[in-house]
């Protein structure tokens, strides 16, 4: 099994330790893992702000630089739905609009990625059919369902399913987990003001289950709520999942 590690823009920039904790963790399931270095962004902040034909390259881009993996993984729900969910929509578009040239292209690379680009729980669950990854982390937990992965993708108890195998993990359940943390990418930038607001209720509500860490499958968002949080001197630190999954010894970097 080759897996191409998709590892988006958030990560890479911000959060590389969320990237080698997948790669850490696959491989410890015996998986073989890449990193091609053609990828770039999948053109979610173009497409979620009017520029639809702007993202269309960036479409072609990651069909071709995961050409010959088995699977394409991701720790991003978020990037994972612009695959999954916003590329046909570009390719559909573009057949609307009369340019079939452009529309065979696109729907060509939709069709040959889409199958196979899955988020990293999903890909841990349904693909290799484990709950059980041998992580121990002994602290308390709280997970955080971000939007993508609970509407866009629908990700279920995928997530909670693993975090309950962790060694020495106790789950603390979250008041109010469906509703958004308020970043919504350029939504946090367009509606600062109710964005920190969302961001402070959720803050609170973390908060209030006592759990000394916040977990997530994007780090966006994580990125969002775990600023809200140390803006209020708060002790609670943000971990995306991997980086709890990949954890054997019960301490994160």
């Amino acid at each position: 099994m080759r897996v191409g590690l998709f590892v988006t823009c958030v990560n890479d920039t911000l959060r590389p330790s969320t990237g080698r904790a997948v790669v850490t963790l696959l491989e410890r399931l015996g998986v073989r893992v890449d990193f091609p270095s053609a990828q770039s962004c999948c053109g979610q902040p173009l497409y979620n702000t009017g520029y639809r034909h702007g993202a269309e390259p960036l479409l072609l881009r990651t069909a071709a630089a995961f050409a010959g993996h088995d699977y394409v993984v991701t720790p991003s729900a978020s990037c994972a739905a612009m695959v999954r969910d916003a590329y046909p929509r570009i390719a559909a578009r573009a057949a609307a609009e009369g340019r079939p040239t452009e529309a065979a292209r696109l729907r060509a690379a939709v069709e040959r990625l889409v199958p196979r680009t899955y988020e990293l729980t999903e890909f841990l669950v349904d693909v290799l059919g484990v709950v059980d990854v041998g992580a121990r982390f002994p602290h308390t937990v709280t997970y955080h369902p971000t939007c993508h992965g609970l509407r866009a993708l629908g990700l279920r108890d995928r997530p909670r399913r693993l975090l309950e195998h962790v060694e020495g993990l106790e789950l603390r359940e979250l008041e109010g987990a469906d509703e958004c943390c308020g970043f919504g990418g350029t939504f946090a930038v367009k509606n600062a003001a109710v964005s920190a607001a969302m961001g402070a209720d959720k803050a609170r509500a973390i908060t209030r289950t006592g759990a000394a860490t916040v977990c997530a499958a994007d780090n966006s968002c994580l990125l969002h709520i775990g600023g809200t949080l140390a803006r209020e001197n708060s002790p609670v630190r943000s971990l995306h999942l991997a980086e709890i999954l990949a954890c054997t010894d019960g301490v994160v970097p």
